[in-house]
């Protein structure tokens, strides 16, 4: 994980005025607390999204559950337990078809709206005088205990070893996958059964005997022969259906590379334009963007640039923490790309945009299938990495209730910071769109502030606890600000992360 020499540099900008909500298009509905991020460790990203925080690019945003329009709740999946409902399987097999036949579904998909790019509330530019303090930020000895007055620490100077993301390991999934059929004739009527002609069959059974000859005449081709599996009548996995019916003579070809977009790697820049085409097709297509309104810009700010640090740990996956994008490649070009946070305990769905040419695909489920696979995958390389994040859950929106159906899952209780089955939500937020999802009434918040004199201030290239800070300047107003940013961000955080003061 990240060194001693790691820090979170934060400006927050309190809760803002009204602006236009993504989800019920009310002008001025949607409330939230921001503050724009100028570096921030994997673990205290971690940290904050179990707090009912989520980024936009550098902006950093919790909405104001009590007072927004469309309440929006953190949801995360139990990777691990996932099992795909009948809809998921359909989604696959969709895809299975396409990639085998090449040809695309003639009715077009309703389309599971993403997350909107929270851009209508900004976010703020952030300080300039901050940034210079960012180049001379390094190894402070910042004490557990509350210093006198006079201990403020000088932070030194550092350099910042950027080698991190020199060591991206890029992931090539290929898959081409296909659907097998049969054709059967109705018998003629007042015949009856052929007796020259072998039994009727099953559909099903036709099936599975072809695929076990598919499989038998390909183990032969590699010298290995293959005994017919004893039927077990286990579930089929989720890794089961995404890789099952592969063909050689698949008529396309789908691939899915990951690509690390902070710091960019040499992958990420290579494919940057063709993935902007994409994206700024989809934003006009699906979101109705005047052809201007996507510029290269806006992409970066909210979809490229990341304040998360790129880390390695020895316990943690092969191709480290931190942002990627999840490139889907069909035939040579970019179709669909979703952008992803690796943290210590989850992968985190940011956005998913695709070419509009393949919305009858349901590539917005069909990605979110792939990022549970993935995230099974990284949690073998490390263990407590089991969680799939896809964002908010919003139920006062029908058209985002989708995410419930990744079970299964959980809700974040906006009060006790505590997760809360799905099954056990939905009856609450059916009643009300804001809800205490943890029914008991003794259940807190164990992040709760005690003290905010030690959540930490950076002020003139100097960390130093709120207290000591307050001292210093007595006659500075910002008491009530930083304890209501404290109690956001919740105390063991508002002791790592430094809150930037001018």
């Amino acid at each position: 994980m990240a060194g001693s020499n790691s820090y979170t540099i934060v400006e927050y900008f309190g809760g803002d005025d009204g602006y236009r909500c993504g989800y019920c298009k009310n002008d001025k509905g949607n409330f939230s607390h921001g503050m724009w991020s100028h570096s921030m460790t994997v673990q205290d990203y971690q940290d904050l999204i179990d707090r009912g925080w989520r980024r936009s690019g550098k902006y950093v945003y919790k909405p104001i559950m009590k007072k927004t329009c469309c309440p929006q709740y953190t949801i995360r999946c139990h990777a691990l337990n996932f099992q795909p409902s009948k809809s998921h399987k359909k989604i696959l097999k969709k895809m299975s078809k396409y990639i085998s036949k090449g040809e695309l579904p003639t009715a077009q998909a309703d389309g599971e709206p993403m997350d909107s790019v929270c851009e209508e509330a900004g976010p703020r530019e952030p300080t300039k005088v901050c940034q210079s303090d960012l180049k001379v930020v390094a190894n402070a000895d910042i004490k557990d205990e509350v210093p006198n007055c006079s201990a403020a620490t000088e932070v030194q100077k550092n350099s910042v070893d950027s080698t991190a993301g020199s060591s991206e390991n890029s992931q090539n999934d290929s898959t081409s996958v296909s659907e097998g059929g049969t054709d059967a004739k109705a018998s003629k009527p007042g015949l009856g059964a052929d007796p020259s002609r072998p039994p009727c069959r099953k559909a099903k059974d036709l099936r599975k005997e072809r695929r076990l000859q598919k499989d038998q005449k390909r183990q032969h081709g590699a010298g290995i022969s293959l005994a017919k599996p004893a039927n077990t009548n286990q579930p089929k996995t989720l890794e089961d259906f995404i890789s099952e019916s592969l063909e050689d003579n698949s008529s396309d070809r789908l691939e899915v590379r990951l690509v690390r977009s902070n710091p960019p790697s040499q992958q990420f820049k290579a494919s940057f334009d063709a993935s902007y085409q994409v994206y700024k097709l989809y934003q006009m297509a699906i979101h109705k963007d005047p052809p201007d309104k996507p510029s290269e810009s806006q992409f970066r700010r909210f979809l490229c640039d990341s304040p998360l640090e790129a880390e390695h740990s020895p316990d943690g996956p092969e191709m480290g923490y931190g942002s990627f994008h999840q490139q889907y490649w069909l035939d040579g070009r970019i179709v669909a790309v979703g952008v992803i946070d690796i943290l210590p305990a989850c992968v985190s769905s940011v956005y998913l945009y695709y070419h509009p040419d393949f919305t009858s695909l349901s590539l917005g489920s069909y990605s979110a299938l792939r990022e549970i696979a993935f995230t099974r995958k990284l949690q073998k390389q490390s263990t407590k990495l089991c969680y799939y994040y896809l964002g908010f859950y919003v139920h006062s929106c029908p058209k985002m209730r989708y995410k419930g159906q990744y079970r299964p899952a959980d809700l974040l209780c906006p009060e006790s910071y505590t997760w809360v089955s799905v099954e056990q939500c939905i009856p609450l937020l059916s009643n009300s769109r804001y809800a205490r999802l943890n029914q008991d009434p003794d259940a807190g918040d164990s992040q709760a502030v005690k003290d905010v004199g030690r959540a930490l201030v950076l002020h003139k290239r100097t960390v130093m606890p709120y207290i000591v800070y307050s001292c210093k300047f007595k006659g500075r107003s910002d008491t009530a600000e930083v304890q209501e940013y404290a109690s956001l961000v919740g105390q063991d955080c508002a002791e790592r992360i430094l809150l930037y003061r001018s």
